[in-house]
């Protein structure tokens, strides 16, 4: 057995390439774990500057100068960003505070339906429940009070309103020197970790772009339909509706719930909740069947339990960049593990020649 893996080992690992690739894998991996919360905005910074980098090289590809291109993209977005804070965000805070209204009125629902089905539910369940929601209801109320009595501080706002901008301006103005002075403290023998790392940021850069247009779609699709119909709190369920995608095929079916149960809170079960259930139907498959295909055309096609092992599995490392970033984690998996399979068949081949 021993003899196996000793065999095994040094076929996978005698390459030193391949001990250069392990090792950069071994070292981004720990500064994440160890460094993750306190490069939050570098990672949101380079989020955005992904995103950002595809329109500025697009406006310099029709004759206009990097500089002012670079310039142009970063003052739209700064706008963007003021837009968010000081409209959006307000406006979304105002439907979260609603939440205890939304839960009173669940109440009366729920103790209706008691009155009117006992055989399939009884009072006696409906208290029950309501008590467990409240419980709950308490405990996510003082998390919730807690979280923002941490993020709403002066050094928060100043990280996340002026910092990041200010990472993205620079990231993408000088993108070029920063990853040349990265290859100063690289191996010069890295040819399978840049041919790993050319197929990733192809694809990491692809993503990103896609993910944020899909988001924006579907959310601004569902809000005009949500609204249309006169559904309550329409735009706070749109912005979950359009987050939800982050999580393929979990998220879908996770906000489907509030959706129903606002639904039935405002309308019962009559013909409104059932064209507001089949209108999010029709969302959720035009999303995974047309808009999807469109937006990630050149991702590498990956089976749907490898995406929801990767969301499960990165998603509990790191969170919400986990998740955002399942899908790229995955394909950089896969893209090791193919040219590690490749490397590993050439130097078989040497030998036997």
């Amino acid at each position: 057995m021993s003899g196996l893996f000793a065999n095994w080992f040094r076929r996978k690992f005698s390459n030193p390439q391949a001990v250069v690739l392990g090792m950069l894998l071994i070292f981004g991996f720990a500064i994440v774990l160890t460094l993750g919360d306190i490069l939050n905005p570098l990672f949101i910074a380079i989020v955005f500057a992904y995103l950002l980098e595809w329109v500025a090289s697009a406006i310099n590809n029709k004759g206009c100068p990097k500089g002012i291109a670079v310039l142009s993209v970063f003052t739209g977005f700064i706008a963007l960003l003021l837009t968010t804070v000081f409209v959006f965000i307000p406006l979304i805070w105002k439907q979260v505070n609603e939440i205890p209204k939304i839960l009173e009125k669940g109440k009366e629902k729920l103790i209706q339906l008691s009155k009117e089905y006992p055989d399939f539910i009884s009072e006696q369940q409906i208290t029950d429940l309501i008590a467990s929601v409240s419980d709950i209801g308490g405990l996510g109320q003082a998390v919730l009070s807690a979280s923002v009595n941490s993020l709403i501080s002066v050094m928060a706002l100043l990280i996340y309103l002026f910092i990041v901008p200010l990472l993205v301006f620079f990231l993408m103005k000088d993108k070029q020197i920063i990853l040349d002075w990265c290859k100063l403290w690289l191996p010069k023998d890295r040819n399978m970790a840049d041919r790993v790392w050319a197929e990733v940021n192809i694809q990491i850069g692809n993503y990103v772009r896609g993910k944020i247009a899909e988001i924006l779609i579907v959310g601004a699709v569902t809000y005009i339909a949500f609204a249309y119909m006169g559904l309550n709190y329409a735009f706070l369920l749109s912005v979950l509706v359009g987050f939800s995608v982050l999580i393929p095929y979990i998220g879908a079916a996770v906000v489907t719930i509030p959706i129903a149960l606002i639904g039935y809170f405002q309308w019962g079960f009559e013909t409104p909740l059932w064209t507001l259930l089949i209108t999010h139907g029709i969302i959720q498959a035009l999303d995974g069947n047309l808009l999807v295909p469109i937006l990630f055309s050149e991702a590498v096609n990956l089976h749907p339990v490898a995406i929801i092992s990767a969301v499960l599995l990165f998603g509990g490392i790191w969170g919400f960049w986990g998740v955002f970033f399942a899908i790229p984690l995955a394909t950089l998996v896969n893209a090791v593990m193919s040219a590690w399979q490749e490397n590993s068949t050439e130097d078989h081949n040497i030998s036997e020649a």
